[in-house]
């Protein structure tokens, strides 16, 4: 018997699919064991300030005799300081109402770009793109003299005649929730546009045949169909809005307890890489679990759905 050839093409639809793992595996699985690694460290007076639980080219006796010396003490430590608690309680809060706001705010415009007609549509696309062309360090500074009490924002109320003193909002919470909406709300905008646009309208249109109102017609239709972009647009917000770190310096002041800033003084001016080490790996297990048991869960309903 003749043994089965490989189909044509077989190996180039094997080395495109093992591309992204590769991808993950040298960019986020060997970061990811080296940050570990000095987690499970001790800190030191040296360069780089830690004293390495193994060395890597010490051989597998060395590694096995490690592993029986293990120590958790850094992530112990991060349970016993209230400090680190309210950075992780605080950046999730912070993120999370971020994140709403994001949506209240983007999805009417994504809305807006897909019924618009066909052709301002690139145009409209091109406006919510257009803030990356310019540095994201330069846009936040620019709301320093937006929400500053001498500021743009003030000026205008107080011109209005609204107010009779300057708001305090710089170096606030609120701040750093207008500098994350403004800053993020293009990852809202864009992947609500792409399932908005695809959506078929005649749907809405049958259900207001049927009886329903605009808004009823809303809730039951477009909201449901467009699922998809709002998850995947409140993950593109809410995950890199928790590990922030520009807008809360900038924005929030010193006083601003969020776990971006507080990782980066553990690093460069505690010099304390064990420990900061250890705040990095929780904070990637606290947004990563939720988020896989999330993607099982629709996978799971798409599967009783079909």
């Amino acid at each position: 018997m003749r043994k089965s050839r490989q189909p044509k093409g077989s190996w180039g639809r094997r080395f495109l699919i093992a591309v992204p793992y590769l991808w993950l595996f040298v960019f986020f699985l060997v970061p990811f064991f080296i940050v570990f690694r000095i987690s499970l460290s001790q800190p030191a007076i040296a360069m780089p300030p830690y004293t390495p639980i193994f060395e890597l080219d010490a051989g597998l006796s060395s590694f096995v005799q490690a592993l029986k010396e293990l120590s958790l003490d850094n992530y112990l430590f991060l349970l016993d300081d209230p400090l680190y608690v309210n950075a992780y309680l605080s950046s999730l809060l912070i993120a999370a109402v971020s994140t709403v706001f994001t949506l209240l705010v983007g999805y009417p415009v994504a809305y807006g770009m897909a019924r618009a007609p066909t052709a301002i549509r690139p145009v409209l696309l091109m406006m919510v793109i257009l803030p990356f062309w310019t540095s994201f360090l330069i846009r936040v500074y620019a709301w320093i003299g937006i929400l500053k009490p001498e500021g743009l924002l003030n000026q205008f109320l107080l011109f209005l005649g609204v107010i009779d003193q300057p708001l305090v909002i710089l170096n606030t919470t609120a701040a750093i929730i207008i500098g994350i909406v403004y800053s993020y709300l293009p990852f809202m905008v864009l992947p609500l546009y792409a399932t908005l646009e695809k959506m078929d309208y005649a749907l809405v249109e049958a259900a207001e045949d049927l009886g329903c109102t605009p808004l009823a017609a809303f809730w039951k239709i477009t909201l449901p169909l467009s699922m998809p972009g709002v998850i995947a647009g409140s993950m593109l917000v809410f995950i890199p809005a928790v590990g922030e770190f520009v807008i809360p310096d900038l924005l929030g002041g010193s006083r601003t307890l969020m776990i971006g800033k507080t990782l980066w003084n553990e690093f460069f001016s505690n010099h304390d890489w064990p420990v900061s080490s250890a705040v990095a790996i929780v904070l990637l297990v606290v947004l990563v679990v939720p988020i896989a048991y999330f993607q099982r869960a629709q996978a799971r309903a798409r599967e009783r759905g079909l």
